[in-house]
Parts: C-alpha cells; sequence; structure tokens
C-alpha cells in the first residue's frame, strides 16, 4: 500500500512559529534529468537569489562525481515562494558548478544563458506544454485504469469531464495552485487524450526564464504527487501500443516574429530549422523514436515538416498565426523528458543562424 503523508499531524508542525528564520530548499538537476533538493536554514528573508550563499552536495548519490572528490557546488539562480511551507520560506534553484569554478557537466542552464543573453535585444519567448502521467504505484500502471486490463479506447478523455474519464484531477488542481503560490508563470492546464494523462503549459517567459519555471514547475508536481502517493512519468510513450505519447511541445517567437509581418521572420527561422532537424532531435528528448512515429499527432522523427494548424507535423503554424501574419510558432518535436535548457537554446541558436546558412 502506498504511504501517504498526513496533512493533519504535519499541519500541527508547519503552524508553530519559526521565529526570525527562513527554510531554503535548494533545489537542482541531477546527472539523470531528475531533481533533487535539500534545506538550509538562514536568518535573513532573500529578496533573489543572488543573496543566497553557495552550498554543495554529495556528487556521488546523484551520478554528478566520484566518491573520492564528491563534492559538487550549487550555485542558487531563481528564487520563488515555498508552498509546501509558506510565510517567507523559499525554493530555489540552482546551477551546479565543479570545485574549479567551471559549470557541471550536468549543467545545460550555464551555455543556455549565454546564449540567451547575446540575443537578449530579440526578446525571445516561449511557451511549454508539459505533458505528464499520472502512475498508481500499487498496480504500475496509470491512475485510474483498472487493475486487470485496459480501459476504453482514446476519445472521451481529452479535455473530459466527469468520472470514469477524469483520473487525479485533485493532483492537477493542487499543482496549479501550488505553482501560481510559488509565482511559477503558469497558464493552463487540462486532461489530455490518454486516461490518466494532463499538461499544464508554463509561459510565456523570456529567454533563461522558460527552463527556469519548467523546471519548478516539475519540482512543485513531483512534490504534490509525493503527497497524494502517485508516480509521477515525463517519458515519451508511458504506455506501449495505440495510446498517445507525451512530449513538451515548444511555441516560440522573437519581437520581430509578433509584430506586423512578422510570418516572414516565422517563415525564415523554420527554413533554418528544416537544416538542423538532426541537430534538434539530438537534444529534444530521450527515447524519443518511441513517440515520433508519424501517429498519434506526431512527425516522423526522420522527416521534417511543417504547416498550418498541422499536428502531425514537426512544426505547427497556428491557423490565427496565418491569418494574421504574425505571431510564434509551435515545435512539436521535443519529448516530455527534455531538458527545457537544451531545447531552447538550440532553437535561438538556429534561428538567428546568418540568412545564407547551409548545413
Amino acid at each position: 500500500m502506498a504511504v501517504l503523508s498526513n496533512p493533519e499531524l504535519l499541519q500541527k508542525y508547519l503552524s508553530l512559529n519559526q521565529g526570525n528564520k527562513v527554510q531554503v530548499e535548494y533545489v537542482w538537476i541531477d546527472a539523470n534529468n531528475g531533481l533533487r533538493s535539500k534545506t538550509r536554514t538562514i536568518d535573513f528573508v532573500p529578496k533573489c537569489a543572488s543573496e543566497l550563499p553557495e552550498w554543495n552536495f554529495d556528487g556521488s548519490s546523484t551520478g554528478q562525481a566520484e566518491g573520492h572528490d564528491s563534492d559538487v557546488l550549487i550555485q542558487p539562480v531563481s528564487l520563488f515562494a515555498d508552498p509546501f511551507r509558506g510565510g517567507n520560506n523559499k525554493l530555489v534553484l540552482c546551477e551546479t558548478f565543479n570545485n574549479d569554478g567551471t559549470p557541471h557537466a550536468t549543467n545545460y542552464r550555464h551555455s543556455c544563458k549565454k546564449i540567451m543573453d547575446l540575443h537578449a535585444d530579440a526578446k525571445p519567448w516561449f511557451g511549454i506544454e508539459q505533458e505528464y502521467m499520472l502512475f498508481d504505484p500499487e498496480t504500475n500502471k496509470p491512475y485510474g485504469w483498472p487493475k486487470h486490463g485496459f480501459p476504453e479506447p482514446q476519445g472521451k478523455y481529452y479535455c473530459a469531464v466527469g468520472a470514469g474519464k477524469i483520473f487525479g484531477r485533485d493532483i492537477v488542481e493542487a499543482h496549479y495552485r501550488a505553482c501560481l503560490y510559488a509565482g511559477v508563470n503558469i497558464s493552463g492546464v487540462n486532461a489530455e487524450v490518454a486516461p490518466g494523462q494532463f499538461e499544464y503549459q508554463v509561459g510565456p517567459c523570456e529567454g533563461i526564464d522558460m527552463g527556469d519555471h519548467l523546471w519548478i514547475a516539475r519540482y512543485i508536481l513531483e512534490r504534490v504527487s509525493e503527497d497524494f502517493g502517485i508516480v509521477v512519468s515525463i517519458h515519451p510513450k508511458p504506455i506501449k501500443g495505440d495510446w498517445n505519447g507525451a512530449g513538451c511541445h515548444t511555441n516560440f517567437s522573437t519581437e520581430e516574429m509578433r509584430q506586423k509581418g512578422g510570418l516572414l521572420a516565422i517563415e525564415r527561422a523554420i527554413k533554418k530549422l528544416s537544416l538542423r532537424h538532426s541537430e534538434h532531435i539530438a537534444v529534444y528528448g530521450e527515447d524519443n523514436d518511441q513517440r515520433l512515429t508519424g501517429r498519434h499527432e506526431t512527425g516522423r522523427i526522420d522527416q521534417f515538416s511543417y504547416g498550418v494548424a498541422n499536428r502531425g507535423a514537426s512544426i505547427r503554424i497556428p491557423r490565427h498565426v496565418g491569418i494574421e501574419g504574425k505571431g510564434y510558432f509551435e515545435d512539436r518535436r521535443p519529448a516530455s523528458n527534455i531538458d527545457p535548457y537544451r531545447v531552447t537554446e538550440v532553437i535561438v541558436q538556429t534561428t538567428f543562424l546568418p540568412e545564407d546558412y547551409k548545413q
């Protein structure tokens, strides 16, 4: 049986006065694209991440160092309110560094920020649609699925309402409100095509903020699901067979694309994307070949395509963008388990290649 938290008992302790002390949860990304965290007590209320001290952790226990030289440094970079402890307590996302001050090999934020800073004048905006599936640890099946056999085929679950169609709405609502409290720029949620599958959207975020906000939204979802005793999967194909996979559709625009006549800039960017399809696929998530099959609203992993309102293409130009002649495009190739820093970095790199770029 799953071990659930006891919120009533916990509240007895969380309601105790903590004096002038503040608890800060340091969050970082491990070697397996997962999240880790630990808590530090400080004696002031931080207003920004740069006010917080550098810390370290045992990298030999996270796949990020050898036991004989195990310290990995963590540098706070992005501050959020803590929805679990409340009050003045904080969550802080951190970058990882080696002892000589160089970025750790698993620190993709460092190079991403350099690219974002280089092209900051273009005001690159992102919006990422994070799909995920909830699993019951007792059955090892998606939450709400029958213990034996399968539920009815896809069709009635997407954006559905009602018992027998939605499983886990309490987790979705708890996550949504916790993100709003934390200051995450979460813009919406919906039930997805497969039962037990959901999506939340983060953005629009400019530059490096996209990766920061998505990672903290993931952290909050893991913590919320922990309270409910449910497991979160962001595998691109959580259930084999005739079931939709899970993606991280990435919407992108520059200031030029958002202005009158911006469709031309969108089309120029898409042409450059077509020339670097393999470079993008390389950082668009592990096991993405199981998802990008040309079925279940995806394009094929070995082919590049684009179209207006086409959810079976690599790149979709929304219909209203085609009509208005400005806006953004949606890259539908990224898998649900992407590192958003790697994806946003390569999209900006490709977009700002010279006009005469040839592969």
